[in-house]
């Protein structure tokens, strides 16, 4: 990396804003400046050590060579006030937000899958959706190889994904369950606890019966593969698991793709970690892909019922590669392709 010194502002102190100081840190990047930005100043603690937090306006990315929006796994963000106008003063922006995923002025990049795309860029990236980041990382060494013709995917999907209610919400209701309290639903319409919630999201117009998240998987992940036509249906349910998404995938492709030749092209590829010994009782598990950076891959099997289909089962942690390190990663690969 260059021995450049970037000042960096981070856009929000939620749960992603956390895990980007954290990402930031661990990884080394060559911070000149760490500006952290939300909607009131305060003083936080993030990874083990105190910051001075403050008021986002337009004037607070004043200097700023780079602005990473946390956003909240897919909502509206700051970016929307903030974003372009960051731009315009020479800024980087990084947007976690969902806002601007699908304009087209704007490249939605996972490094390890489309990072080209980002040359000729705005000055604006947009950070995908977490269930299709690791979605994406997983099936891209397949596409390239054989050519996807149809993705089917359900998703497990864990609380940390509605950042800290989400994560409060389950936990208080655990403790309700365990001593016969009434349960708070938190950010959910129904209890989270000892229960499965097929809603990620609101309900979109455009795609009847399909909930946000599950929309966003179909267009984020035909825009990053540059498949615009792909053949893609997605069910979304939430889980009762801290953190940590897992998704069954079932993806066609326009050859065969024998098991041993998917995991050869998998074990070698960037970002992505085999586990498959199912006699084992050896796969992907949440609890296990907590805190690390890689995107798990396991139970592939041939689909008996199509030709040229294989079953997936991917792990990956959603506020971590989901989120922060993704969005990370896109600033260090664009120092590395002299893009910033």
């Amino acid at each position: 990396m260059s021995a450049k010194k970037y000042r960096v502002g981070i856009v929000g102190a939620g749960m992603v804003g956390e895990r980007l100081v954290e990402v930031l840190l661990e990884r080394r990047f060559p911070l000149g400046e760490l500006r952290i930005m939300a909607t009131s100043a305060r003083r936080q603690e993030f990874a083990g050590r105190e910051y001075d937090v403050i008021a986002a306006s337009e004037d607070a990315f004043d200097g700023l060579d780079v602005a990473l929006f946390a956003g909240t796994e897919g909502e509206s963000g700051a970016s929307k006030l903030y974003g372009w106008a960051a731009v315009e003063k020479g800024v980087f922006v990084v947007d976690n937000g969902g806002d601007f995923r699908m304009d087209t002025r704007v490249p939605l990049i996972v490094p390890e899958v489309n990072a080209e795309a980002m040359r000729g860029h705005q000055g604006f990236i947009a950070n995908p959706n977490c269930s299709t980041i690791q979605m994406v990382v997983a099936l891209a060494p397949l596409h390239r190889a054989a050519r996807l013709r149809r993705v089917v995917v359900s998703t497990y999907q864990a609380v940390s994904g509605t950042g800290r209610p989400g994560v409060r919400a389950l936990r208080e209701q655990t403790r309700a369950a365990a001593g016969g309290g009434t349960m708070d639903l938190g950010p959910y319409p129904h209890p989270i606890y000892n229960n499965v919630i097929p809603q990620v999201g609101k309900l979109r117009e455009t795609y009847p019966g399909y909930y946000t998240e599950e929309v966003k998987m179909i267009e984020e992940s035909r825009k990053i593969l540059g498949c615009p036509d792909l053949p893609l249906t997605a069910t979304c349910a939430r889980v009762p698991v801290e953190c940590c998404h897992s998704e069954a995938i079932n993806a066609e492709f326009e050859r065969e793709v024998s098991v041993e030749e998917a995991r050869e092209l998998l074990a070698r590829s960037e970002g992505v970690v085999v586990q498959d010994d199912p006699g084992e009782s050896e796969y992907p598990l949440a609890i296990e892909a907590a805190g690390k950076d890689a995107v798990y891959v396991g139970r592939i099997r041939k689909d008996p019922s199509r030709a040229n289909a294989l079953d997936l089962w991917v792990v990956s942690d959603n506020v971590r590669k989901g989120a922060a390190l993704n969005a990370v990663q896109i600033v260090e690969k664009a120092i590395e392709m002299g893009l910033l």
